[in-house]
């Protein structure tokens, strides 16, 4: 039985854990791929451009727009971020499974972008969300990257996505991160599984 590539869009509010829980199915699907995302803010110390992101200038990025290279883009705070339609593409076509890490905002823009039925054949959905909002603001002062006007941009934008999370096909609470990592290994197994773009010889 051969499977066709499909792709995870994984959402939730910063501070659930998303880069913890692909970390943790990396060991388990060492061959899962990672869309890596575009931008047009400069790169951090220690940053390296088409690792961490695609560091593109405001005038590259504007002609990726016009030609419709973007799955789903946003502006934020003067700086373009977007998510390249080519990888995923190319990765489904070959067969590969990836994770594409997106906003709410932006998995809304994927469904527009694509048709209804490379949707329903290749994407599976998954909200990611913290036990509490309180659980989440404890998270977020602990890394102790945050001014307290960042913080509560974080958790405002937090609370909206949140209310979101009906808009997908799975919720994974992320309380304890074991838990959480067992049932993201469980989702993309079944998703693996299904029918809809499975290939398999009849005998007869």
């Amino acid at each position: 039985m051969s499977n066709q590539g499909f792709a995870i869009v994984l959402s939730g509010p910063s501070g659930a854990g998303k880069s913890s829980l692909f970390q943790r199915l990396k060991e388990d699907f060492p061959n899962l791929l990672f869309s890596i995302s575009c931008t047009t803010r400069p790169p951090r110390p220690g940053e390296k451009d088409g690792v961490d992101y695609h560091f593109y200038s405001q005038e590259f990025f504007h002609h990726g727009i016009q030609r419709g290279d973007f799955l789903e883009y946003a502006n934020v705070h003067g700086n373009f971020y977007g998510t390249p339609k080519a990888p995923l593409l190319n990765a489904i076509q070959k067969g590969h499974t990836m994770v594409l890490d997106i906003d709410v905002q932006g998995a809304r823009q994927v469904k527009s972008v694509l048709s209804p039925e490379f949707v329903q054949e290749h994407l599976e959905f998954v909200f990611v969300a913290p036990p509490s909002l309180e659980i989440l603001e404890e998270r977020l002062r602990k890394r102790g990257t945050e001014s307290p006007e960042s913080l509560q941009r974080r958790l405002e934008n937090a609370h909206t996505e949140m209310m979101a999370w009906r808009e997908y096909q799975y919720l994974v609470v992320n309380d304890k991160l074991d838990k959480a990592a067992a049932e993201m290994k469980a989702i993309l197994m079944a998703a693996q599984c299904k029918t809809q773009r499975a290939s398999w010889p009849t005998q007869g």
